[in-house]
């Protein structure tokens, strides 16, 4: 725990959020794969199977503000933070004057978000908005240091390329030394607009491209495919539609629902190995606002237009040759996902969509970068200023900046990088260690907070734009 001073010192950058540490902890069960590239020299085999929950929302919400309690759609009233990331997709209002605002101020979705998720311990690592389309990504604040290669990519669509609200949104990162990709996309509307969804779908496939060496195109990754898509239930009229979500008759439905239809085809190879777990809620769209009715006015055919799927990252590149790829055998991960929940959240209706949400894990196999590039050592109490001192050790490949910087976090409420009670610049003290494998720095009294608490040191990375070590609570 950390006492004394006072201030808070101005933005030392005006970088992007956060990347999450993870000390070895006995009680979780927790751990993240995907890829066949290693940042790092050490590696640590897997002597048993470690694996990672990760949940993912998507919300089309239209111009819907963020009810009073998100507390079910987060699963906290179940799991009280035993999900290790949150992947979160609200489609909000793209309207151009809603749009300055959101500029002007934080989204009001990105802050409910994260001040239901900061006292779990989760902290925002990246987010991405194209008009109406916001990704959020949520990690535990100890998985920081091994979420890296942070990137995010936009695609517009709408309006031949020209609007943005219709398209993809995606981020990538190599979570634990394995690349995962999460792209949110929204599709074109209305039943006889499937040609279009597909070839939306393509193009954004297409024209997502990352930096690096390994893993630039979405399918390098182990991929989750998830937002509005739009896919509509073909041939059957209305009345038949109800009555089959009435007396539950899911199956009837899913055989006429198109994007299934289009999995089953051998034609659409651009859907080849994706996977969707089975469709035993009702469809989503299209609801009277604040009800559980659906559509009364124009009597739109309701459809399972919200969805999450998932793609195994293909054995060599495949972002070249989309739509030309081989047999599905020819796929295969470092990682293994196993679906556990797959449903709607009907008791939302501040929108005429519900929420879906999915509860993966995902089991690493071959291997785990599982050490931080830089680790921080501090005293288990700060009484007086003399303590408060940080002693931190690089691993020789890490690349350091001038612009480096040590932030004093509290541990309940840390919701971004940014969202620091003091820093200090990551140089060392005059003097102190003169050998450079353990360096030194130290808080002024104005660095640091007036009250006392607990409180966590992390360490930024001015060229990686991310938190690449973490201390325990002190």
């Amino acid at each position: 725990s950390a006492a004394p001073a006072s201030g808070a010192p101005t933005d030392p950058t005006a970088g992007q959020p956060p990347a999450p540490p993870r000390p070895r902890r006995p009680q979780r069960t927790a751990r993240v794969e995907g890829s066949v590239d290693i940042s790092e020299t050490r590696v640590e085999p897997e002597t048993e199977p470690i694996t990672e929950p990760v949940h993912i929302i998507t919300w089309n919400v239209g111009s819907a503000t963020p009810p009073d309690d998100i507390t079910a759609l987060l699963g906290l009233n179940v799991g009280d933070g035993n999900t290790d990331m949150y992947i979160i997709l609200q489609e909000v209002n793209s309207m151009i004057n809603k749009r300055l605002k959101d500029v002007l101020f934080t989204d009001q979705w990105s802050e409910v978000c994260m001040e239901r998720l900061s006292p779990f311990g989760y902290v925002l690592v990246t987010s991405q908005r194209m008009q109406g389309l916001l990704l959020l990504v949520f990690a535990k604040y100890f998985h920081l240091p091994f979420l890296r290669g942070v990137q995010t990519e936009t695609t517009r669509t709408g309006l031949g390329g020209y609007w943005g609200n219709k398209g993809g949104v995606s981020a990538r990162m190599m979570v634990f030394g394995h690349s995962i990709c999460f792209l949110n996309c929204h599709l074109p509307a209305h039943l006889e607009n499937h040609d279009e969804r597909m070839e939306d779908f393509e193009s954004i496939l297409q024209q997502q491209q990352f930096e690096g060496q390994v893993a630039t195109g979405v399918l390098d990754h182990l991929v989750f495919w998830f937002g509005d898509l739009n896919f509509r239930i073909e041939d059957l009229e209305i009345q038949v539609v109800k009555s089959a979500i009435d007396n539950n008759k899911f199956p009837m439905l899913w055989e006429k629902d198109q994007l299934q239809l289009n999995m089953a085809k051998d034609s659409e190879t651009v859907l080849e190995g994706f996977h969707e777990g089975p469709l035993k809620f009702p469809p989503t769209y299209k609801f009277d606002v604040g009800t559980d009715t659906y559509d009364t006015g124009k009597k739109r055919k309701p459809a399972w237009t919200d969805r999450i799927l998932w793609r195994l990252r293909a054995t060599a590149p495949a972002a070249q040759s989309v739509g030309k790829r081989g047999s599905i055998s020819g796929l295969t991960s470092g990682i293994k996902v196993t679906q556990h929940c797959y449903r709607s959240h009907m008791e939302y209706t501040v929108s005429d969509h519900k929420p879906v949400s999915s509860i993966f894990t995902l089991q690493q196999f071959p291997y785990r970068v599982d050490i931080p590039l830089v680790t921080l050592i501090v005293e288990d109490e700060w009484n007086s200023i003399e303590d408060a001192k940080v002693i931190f050790k690089l691993v020789h490949s890490y690349s350091r900046s001038s612009w480096d910087w040590i932030g004093l976090y509290k541990q309940v409420g840390f919701k971004h990088h940014k969202d620091y009670v003091g820093y200090v610049w990551a140089k060392q003290d005059e003097s102190e260690f003169p050998c450079q494998e353990h360096q030194q720095v130290t808080f002024t009294e104005e660095e640091l907070p007036k009250s006392s608490g607990d409180f966590i040191l992390g360490y930024y990375s001015n060229n990686m734009s991310t938190i690449v070590g973490v201390t325990e609570p002190f």
